[in-house]
């Protein structure tokens, strides 16, 4: 199968989350709760890391995320976003 070109690929954004209440299913429940399935799916989540949470997140969606983690009322805050993941450490 022919790669895509550059232009035709997905903007993603890398963020570092922590917090109390920072693990994969309570970040998965906020962002289903505020934009839905479909948001969701758009959205493109990738979890990279489980030590320090790391996850990717499509460009266009990350305002939608940042909203869904300050209604969730969970303890869920989103220390650096970055465009690398070298840059993200």
């Amino acid at each position: 199968m022919k790669s895509l070109k550059p232009s035709h690929r997905e903007k993603k954004r890398y963020l570092l989350v922590e917090g109390k209440d920072a693990d994969k299913k309570n970040i998965e429940d906020a962002i289903l709760e505020f934009i839905g399935v479909l948001g969701y799916a758009e959205a493109g989540i990738n979890f990279i890391e489980d030590k320090k949470i790391i996850f990717a997140v499509n460009r266009k969606s990350l305002d939608k995320i940042r909203t869904s983690f300050l209604l969730s009322g969970k303890d869920i805050k989103i220390i650096k976003v970055s465009g690398s993941l070298k840059n993200l450490f």
